[in-house]
């Protein structure tokens, strides 16, 4: 992607973020009262689906700084928070230790390493939600109690998120998640 393309992504998704608290159906509402594990996807939710690839093979990808302030209030809140990809990169590595989140790579079935993860933190999978973008996420979202997805995710994942943002992925997707469950928690 070019600066100039850049430029234009990032006026086209600028303005307000989320839904209002009115929009939000009561069911939801209940169901974010009781998450206790938000887990994410790395690529397509931290970063807008796109990477840079140096001459040398490294790659490079961009995220909001904003998601940083979005995870603090989520560990103020008490819910656990933990990135689940299925590449293996240390840029995810890197964000992941910068954002002092924990990071699980390398994931044949995330299915698995979610319910490894909820079982080991003593969690119910009635009690976590998973943010994806894509149908490697699909198995995630279907167990979980509150599946989310960004708005600009794939077609096949749309329909089984109770909840879309409206900021697409890498473009303050997890801070606005992280809001949500502020906002409600709060009321």
């Amino acid at each position: 992607m070019n600066p100039r393309q850049d430029r234009r992504s990032r006026k086209h998704y600028k303005g307000e973020c989320g839904l209002s608290q009115e929009k939000i159906t009561n069911n939801t509402i209940k169901v974010i009262r009781k998450i206790r594990l938000v887990a994410f996807d790395f690529d397509g939710v931290f970063t807008d689906n796109m990477v840079y690839v140096f001459e040398d093979g490294t790659e490079a990808v961009k995220c909001s700084r904003g998601d940083g302030i979005g995870l603090q209030k989520l560990k103020r809140l008490g819910i656990e928070a933990v990135i689940i990809s299925t590449e293996s990169n240390p840029v995810v590595s890197a964000r992941a230790r910068k954002l002092k989140i924990r990071c699980v790579q390398d994931c044949a079935d995330k299915r698995k390493t979610l319910e490894d993860i909820a079982r080991e933190t003593g969690i119910s999978l009635a009690e976590v939600a998973f943010v994806g973008n894509d149908i490697n996420d699909l198995p995630c979202l279907q167990c979980v109690a509150l599946p989310i997805v960004v708005r600009d995710a794939h077609r096949d994942v749309i329909p089984l998120g109770l909840y879309q943002t409206q900021s697409p992925g890498g473009y303050g997707a997890v801070r606005e998640v992280c809001d949500l469950f502020e906002r409600t928690l709060a009321t």
